[in-house]
Parts: structure tokens; sequence; C-alpha cells
């Protein structure tokens, strides 16, 4: 059968069914509605930025909770671990806590993963401490950290928490703390692997 009698053939299909030359012109429309809707989305404006507000309160403690940040030494090692936190574009509002244990307030930055941020903090500043005395040559911080989530509404209570942390710990254990932190936070947690 010649080509043409076959073109011929096809556009006679039966009611109902599309034939060939049907679907191509459907296919065509499909594609100038497609390159339209493209254009216009074209002429709208794209969001610029990405734009963000995360407070974290990120809890941690040396390596089976030794009391090892004696003040002074306590505030340089705070001083310290601000300006991590601010290379990493996620500035401290407040940093405190005890002899064996860190609180830290920061905005979050858009950039960076919670655990990167943690991960970068606890070994620049291990390193850091050792060199500050010989008797801090074996510092460590523990393995893992807490990190939760602030309300706007809320930062300002979390800087007085932590403002209150010498006062706080008159009564209640670092550990003892952390578990609140956990149940208030509803975080699941197995005690075997908590503490190292």
């Amino acid at each position: 059968m010649p080509i043409a009698d076959c073109r011929l053939s096809m556009a006679k299909a039966p009611k109902g069914r599309p034939n060939l030359a049907q679907g191509n012109a459907l296919g065509q429309a499909r594609n100038e509605i497609d390159v339209r809707a493209l254009k216009g989305a074209r002429q709208l404006k794209a969001m610029p930025q990405s734009l963000t507000k995360l407070h974290i309160h990120l809890i941690f403690s040396t390596k089976l909770r030794e009391p090892l940040l004696l003040r002074p030494f306590r505030e340089r090692v705070h001083a310290y671990l601000a300006t991590v936190l601010n290379n990493l574009d996620s500035p401290a509002q407040k940093i405190g806590g005890m002899s064996d244990h860190v609180h830290i307030l920061f905005r979050m930055s858009k950039n960076h993963a919670l655990a990167k941020v943690v991960e970068t903090v606890k070994t620049s500043s291990s390193k850091w401490i050792k060199t500050q005395d010989p008797a801090l040559r074996a510092f460590h911080w523990q393995n893992g950290y807490g990190g939760f989530s602030v309300s706007p509404l809320q930062v300002e209570a979390a800087v007085q928490y932590i403002d209150h942390q010498e006062e706080h710990h008159r009564a209640v254990s670092f550990q003892d703390e952390y578990r609140k932190f956990l149940q208030t936070y509803g975080v699941e947690y197995d005690e075997r692997y908590v503490w190292d």
C-alpha cells in the first residue's frame, strides 16, 4: 500500500478512538500550551532568597561529665564556641553551662545541617581546648548532643534559663536536667546509649 493511502486509511479511524493524525494534533496543542505556560512562568519573579529564623538550644557535656570547664577558663571556652558559630553563619545568642556541660542558644544558618554545625563546633573547640593547658591534652566532648528547637516567643526564656545555670544546678544534676529536656520535647531515648 502506498504511503499516501496509509495516511488516508489512518485518518478514517472508527469514531470514539482518536486516530494518529488527531493524536499528533493533540500532542502539538499540549506542547503549545506547555510553551505558553512556561513563558508565563518565566515572567513571574522567582523568590529572590530563602529566609529562615531557626533557634536551637544545643546541649552537650564533657566526656564522662568530667568537671574540666572551671572558671575563668569556662568563659574563654564559651567565647571560642561563639566564634566558631559566628564563622558558620549561626550566631550564638547565649552560651552558658557548668564545669561539665554547655548550653548554647544560637540562630541556625539556612546553609548548614545541625549535625554539621555541631560536629564543627565540637571538633574545633576540642582541638583548641587541648592546646590551652597540659592538663587538658586528653580533653573530649561527649559523643552525642541534644538539639532542641526554640520558638521565637521563647528565646528570652531560653536566655534566662542558660543565664541561671549555676542556680539551677544547685538542686539538679546535668543528667536529670538532660532527661527533663528529652521528656519535655518527647524525644525517645535508650538510657544505655545517652551517656559516655
